[in-house]
């Protein structure tokens, strides 16, 4: 009997994994929640993601929990916050060295620091790990920033991240989608004739610099915007709006499309310079909406209903819970998201939190040494309490500060009336203030 039994179960695990839906999480990158047609944009035009959210349970109240890019892919990832998981910042800064960082560094000191977050990091149950042990085939491309991917659960990857062949945040992974999809092509190939399901961490360096496009398509905004360095950035985003198609292509082609879920979202925000090829204060860095909001989308065909709607706040905090829900895999305790399925939830939460912290890791140890501003949206209101010792450090932070606010006192907008966060009313709210002061400081209050 006990050997019928444990054949039973050979034979149906697999057809249980097979079952299951895949998961396709794209992660664009330096992109504004308003750079989309579907979202207001009279210049930009995204006919892929716009025909894909309304096809999609579709957020455009999404928020990130960082301004900064490893910070929020570690959220996505982990299903955790910012002062969770530890990585507060991008690089690893050299204590009393203000242009040295220690991934140009080869030193022992250097690689030893690198290990502590890696190895902290993996402590936690993410999604690939998580979706490996029911079964999956995993795979990461793009933007990656924790060391060896396998370490933390994929079964495949294409960044080495070794730091003498140029490893920091995804070295070849990058070039996914900027010179096409035959990584993803080859495992999905391998996803087939395994019969597994699969999960693909999808985040393209696109539309991240470097700007540089298509011909065609910089022609084609040149005519529309003449500041080149404008027109450029508007051709990235068409441009990842087309690779976005060719990977849906390639999915429709396979036959697989219908049991698979897609999740987009992006990393942080991006306001492009007029005068540089880099992005404009109050974007990227900054906890201002340009910088930490994003359309949040879910497609699942036959299972989620496509909606648009324009005011339940999300979290990407809440993208982890809602994969792993979606198929079936336990969430573990410590990711604190809701499903994006459950509205009802959503919207008795009505709340979301966020961390901004200087670009730079200054104590590995130490997850306030770089802490600029806490951050909380709460209804119609937003609410920025920053660390008046951090705030607008030297070494990147300046771009971090509001250029009406170079004290760093708290700021409180009303979001659905004032989106781009021209006025500051937190001394004529002072009881809003405190009232979600209180909130915030429940969420987390640094020692």
């Amino acid at each position: 009997m006990k050997r019928f039994l444990s054949l039973l179960a050979v034979f149906c695990l697999p057809a249980m994994a097979e079952d299951r839906p895949n998961v396709v999480l794209i992660l664009s990158d330096d992109q504004s929640w308003t750079d989309y047609s579907f979202m207001g944009h009279k210049v930009i035009e995204t006919p892929v993601l716009d025909k894909f959210s309304k096809e999609s349970l579709t957020y455009t109240r999404g928020y990130v929990t960082s301004p900064l890019c490893r910070p929020s892919l570690a959220s996505i990832f982990s299903g955790l916050h910012t002062p969770v998981h530890g990585i507060t910042g991008n690089d690893l800064r050299v204590k009393g060295e203000a242009n040295k960082k220690y991934w140009r560094r080869t030193d022992s000191e250097g690689a030893q620091k690198h290990e502590q977050i890696y190895a902290g990091f993996e402590k936690n149950d993410g999604l690939a790990r998580l979706l490996t042990k029911a079964g999956y085939l995993t795979l990461q491309t793009g933007k990656w920033w924790e060391g060896k991917p396998q370490r933390h659960g994929f079964t495949h990857a294409m960044t080495h991240a070794d730091p003498a062949k140029g490893g920091r945040h995804g070295d070849v992974g990058l070039k996914i989608s900027r010179t096409g999809i035959k990584p993803i092509q080859k495992f999905l190939d391998e996803a087939s004739k395994d019969k597994k399901p699969f999960f693909i961490w999808h985040a393209p360096f696109l539309p991240h610099t470097p700007h540089n496009p298509p011909q065609e398509l910089y022609d084609k905004y040149l005519a529309k915007e003449p500041n080149k360095f404008v027109a450029r950035y508007y051709a990235m985003v068409e441009w990842f709006d087309q690779t976005c198609g060719e990977l849906f292509q390639e999915l429709e082609t396979r036959g697989v499309a219908e049991n698979t879920i897609i999740i987009y979202v992006t990393d942080n925000g991006w306001i492009q310079s007029a005068d540089s090829g880099r992005y404009a204060p109050l974007s990227k860095q900054a906890p201002y909406e340009m910088g930490i909001r994003t359309p949040l989308m879910i497609k699942w065909p036959g299972k989620v209903v496509p909606k648009m709607d324009k005011d339940t706040l999300v979290s990407s905090i809440d993208i982890a819970p809602t994969i792993l829900k979606a198929v079936g895999v336990d969430v573990p305790a410590p990711m604190t998201g809701i499903d994006l399925r459950d509205t009802e939830a959503l919207i008795k939460r009505d709340i979301v939190f966020g961390f901004d912290g200087n670009h730079d890791i200054f104590d590995v140890n130490d997850r306030t040494v770089n802490m600029e501003t806490r951050f909380l949206v709460k209804g119609d209101w937003k609410l920025l309490v920053h660390d008046q010792e951090n705030y607008g450090l030297p070494y990147g932070g300046k771009s971090a500060a509001h250029p009406d606010n170079p004290e760093g006192k708290t700021e409180l907008y009303n979001v659905k009336e004032d989106p781009f966060e021209k006025t500051n009313l937190a001394e004529a709210k002072l009881e809003k203030v405190a009232e979600l002061t209180k909130a915030l400081d429940a969420w987390w209050k640094p020692e």
